[in-house]
């Protein structure tokens, strides 16, 4: 296939059907990772990946019951909930991050939806990172159009929410936060101008159809989260957690492969669970198209792979890291 070809056939488009998205899921593990490669090396640098940090501004005491989160009210987690972060401890921790290697910075805050005036220190916090020339990314729960309009304003790059899974297992995973109020805030930071992250959570009990339906949901956007989390379940002590069967590796890696060709141009990224895989299967996920992964012994309060353990894989697998905006940009 020459080049021109190639670009058109992993194209972005929006118009996938489930059934389209079915049957790459059914393809032969070899044939599904072939086409994946190709249509990340159609957009990517094939041995590149980002490196992303992210850190728990405002840990616990979340009102919503997602049935997989440690932060949430309604789970027996033991987790200690805290105020929020001051302004120059995240940074410093920023700072370290990117001592650390990583070119991205996120910040999470378990609320429902921000206060108004949660938002000032949101704001600095972003105008601090930015300033150390990392990209941005926060996740603040639900907001409103001025809200979002506020934190592009600061100079945030993305704004995280992710659809979890399936809109038909939505309601066994979450009841107090409907799938249209998840979309309507990502309607409002589209609309504010701020690249959208959003993905969702594998192997919290859902059935093969709901991973169809969870990458349908996403590649059916009207235009494709620039960054595409792909989570495998960790929440111990949670009710997910309790009463989901195992994962299989390999469907992990299919998701992946999936969300790669559907979203061709988006950062897929290798986000929680990564405690719990093996280098073979961080391999072949990566060889699936996945291209950022998280630093840090910390996922907001789930474990991480320790950076050391990371350095080694890549140098095992010939990947680098990608340069951050200063260097990009140099």
């Amino acid at each position: 296939m020459n080049a021109a070809a190639r670009d058109l056939e992993f194209a972005p488009r929006s118009e996938w059907s489930r059934a389209e998205i079915a049957a790459l899921f059914a393809l032969p593990f070899t044939e599904l990772l072939f086409r994946a490669q190709s249509a990340h090396r159609t957009h990517f640098d094939p041995i590149q990946v980002q490196i992303s940090t992210l850190l728990s501004i405002k840990t616990g005491g979340c009102p919503e019951d997602c049935s997989y989160c440690t932060q949430s009210v309604h789970n027996d987690t033991g987790l200690k909930a805290t105020r929020l972060m001051d302004v120059e401890a995240v940074l410093a921790d920023a700072r370290a991050a990117k001592e650390a290697g990583a070119s991205r910075f996120c910040m999470g805050a378990a609320w429902r939806s921000p206060k108004d005036r949660d938002l000032d220190a949101v704001c600095r916090m972003v105008e601090g990172v930015r300033a150390l020339g990392m990209e941005t990314c926060v996740t603040l729960g639900m907001l409103t159009g001025p809200q979002a309009k506020r934190l592009k304003q600061a100079g945030l790059d993305y704004y995280n929410h992710n659809l979890d899974t399936s809109p038909e297992y939505y309601r066994h995973v979450i009841t107090t936060r409907s799938y249209e109020d998840r979309l309507e805030t990502l309607d409002h930071v589209r609309e504010a101008g701020i690249a959208v992250c959003c993905g969702g959570i594998i192997g919290m009990g859902e059935s093969s159809e709901d991973r169809v339906g969870l990458i349908h949901a996403l590649a059916t956007l009207p235009v494709h989260p620039e960054s595409v989390p792909i989570n495998a379940l960790v929440g111990e002590n949670t009710p997910a957690a309790a009463s989901a069967p195992k994962l299989d590796p390999l469907d992990f890696v299919r998701t992946i492969a999936v969300a790669r060709i559907t979203m061709p141009r988006s950062m897929v990224r290798l986000s929680a669970g990564r405690e719990q895989m093996s280098e073979e299967t961080q391999a072949l996920c990566f060889l699936a198209g996945a291209n950022s992964i998280f630093y840090g012994p910390k996922l907001l309060t789930t474990p991480n792979p320790v950076t050391d353990s990371d350095r080694n894989l890549f140098a095992k697998l010939g990947l680098t890291p990608m340069p951050n905006i200063t260097e990009a940009d140099a």
